[in-house]
């Protein structure tokens, strides 16, 4: 993934606003991790970042819109996307383990060049992307699924499935009827 290095030494006291519409900046991570979705409105972010003592603040709102397979049924599910965010994110310690230009370490977007601590904005990007979509995505809210047992998409009508009456074991307990008192 393309690198966005902001130096924070380098931040003005008052922040700096950064806009990033690089689609590369999503489109390399989910051809890496295998992920169906397309994106068929460009994503973009608007990052405020202000420097903090230990750190920096970053703002943000990131909008555009997505489709991916329904959770139910597996058909197009569009995904608008519109989220606004504030983090934190702190220097970490640069004793020799911390996370240098391409070297991976923690959770931090927080990379160190030349022992100065450089704001990864792409990869906040990213994190970011990840946690606005939703974690079981519909086609619509009352998608009805997929058949358990031949796989027909419900939505479409129901399938020639015979419904069976349950556990056959039970079938004496099915008149039972308790009072309640």
């Amino acid at each position: 993934m393309k690198k966005y290095l902001v130096s924070i030494n380098d931040l003005p006291p008052e922040g700096k606003e950064f806009e990033l519409e690089d689609q590369e900046i999503w489109k390399e991570p989910l051809k890496e991790f295998k992920m169906d979705c397309q994106i068929t409105s460009p994503l973009k972010i608007k990052l405020f970042v202000m420097p903090a003592d230990a750190g920096c603040l970053v703002r943000g709102h990131l909008e555009g819109e997505v489709v991916v397979p329904c959770n139910r049924c597996a058909e197009n599910a569009t995904v608008k996307i519109d989220s606004r965010f504030d983090e934190y994110e702190e220097v970490p310690e640069d004793d020799g383990h911390a996370r240098h230009r391409d070297g991976k370490s923690g959770d931090s977007h927080i990379v160190f060049d030349r022992n100065a601590p450089m704001l990864d904005l792409a990869e906040v990007a990213w994190e970011q992307f990840m946690l606005a979509m939703p974690v079981t995505p519909l086609c619509r809210s009352d998608c009805k699924g997929l058949c358990p047992t031949c796989g027909a998409n419900l939505n479409l009508g129901p399938c020639a499935c015979q419904v069976e009456d349950g556990d056959p074991r039970m079938a004496a307990l099915r008149n039972v009827k308790i009072d309640k008192q």
